[in-house]
């Protein structure tokens, strides 16, 4: 089986490695050239565009940080709507609206071809590892067909039902991680201005109720000051507008997805964007007066 993979940034580098490792083939293609040229050192070969990646590909997987790239990945003059091919399977690991991945479904299938919308969570460090949560929806043969690539590249792969349902799940995921981020984040600055040691408060609540596998994430990276970790304030953003217009669109009420999504907003517009999302400290560090670790503390005792 013959691999594609379009979209080669934090996540998707360390995916294209794991596949080579495999040893799959693997065309591949990106806007910038750095990470194409160090994968085809390992053994991939590089497309000069998308739809040279799915005239050289059983399998096409797209990695992408917007919709909007999303569209033109697969809409645009040379994109893989244009050239896809009856047996061929499109895999979207992007964080889309289960809209755009069922509208992108039923286009492959006018051409006889399947798409997955098959979202991941782990960050760049499951990346590498090969330890990602892979959440497909879509048809169970096209599904089982994809299944030995993403064993090769997750630890935890789900068919979580038909066309949508991977996006579904995903964003219901996203909605988890940025609002239990946004309340470590103020939780941390209220003990802490309160007279608590942070990293008390990191040995204590990591066995207790308020626990959480984002808390066990942040804290370390919270009292080293880590804002560099890969999981971008404008991309979870991005994720909460996602979140935000689908509870609209279903007349489900979203009151702390929305609070979350003003509170990530002020932090984007402040400059910190491209800051790991557990900066979210930073503007409320600044109304307490306080700051939480440094770089030479170490993350747990």
């Amino acid at each position: 089986m013959k691999l594609g993979f379009i979209g080669l940034g934090n996540m998707g580098f360390p995916m294209t490695q794991n596949l080579l490792r495999a040893g799959f083939a693997v065309a591949v293609h990106n806007r910038s050239r750095g990470n194409v040229e160090r994968l085809v050192a390992e053994g991939a070969v590089e497309a000069e565009s998308a739809a040279e990646v799915a005239q050289n590909a059983d399998v096409v997987f797209t990695c992408l940080p917007t919709v909007a790239t999303v569209d033109e990945i697969y809409h645009g003059a040379s994109g893989l709507l244009s050239v896809v091919r009856s047996g061929q399977t499109l895999v979207d690991c992007s964080t889309v609206s289960p809209s755009l991945s069922r509208a992108l479904y039923a286009e492959a299938k006018e051409h006889a071809a399947g798409f997955l919308d098959a979202p991941i969570s782990g960050g760049p460090a499951g990346a590498q590892a090969a330890t990602l949560t892979i959440m497909a929806g879509g048809d169970e043969a096209d599904f089982q067909r994809v299944l030995p690539a993403f064993q090769a590249m997750g630890a935890n792969i789900h068919h979580v039902g038909p066309s949508g349902s991977g996006s579904v799940v995903k964003l219901v995921n996203q909605h988890l991680t940025s609002v239990n981020t946004a309340a470590v984040a103020e939780a941390i600055v209220l003990g802490a201005r309160a007279g608590a040691d942070p990293q008390v408060l990191f040995d204590v609540i990591k066995t207790s109720f308020g626990g959480s596998t984002m808390f066990n994430r942040s804290m370390p990276l919270l009292l080293k000051r880590r804002f560099d970790e890969g999981a971008p304030m404008r991309i979870m953003l991005k994720d909460l507008d996602l979140i935000t217009d689908l509870g609209r669109e279903l007349n489900v009420r979203l009151l702390l997805a929305s609070e979350a999504r003003e509170v990530y907003r002020e932090s984007v517009a402040l400059g910190l964007g491209d800051e790991d999302i557990v900066a979210l400290v930073k503007p409320l560090e600044r109304i307490a007066g306080i700051e939480i670790g440094s770089p030479d503390e170490p993350p747990s005792r």
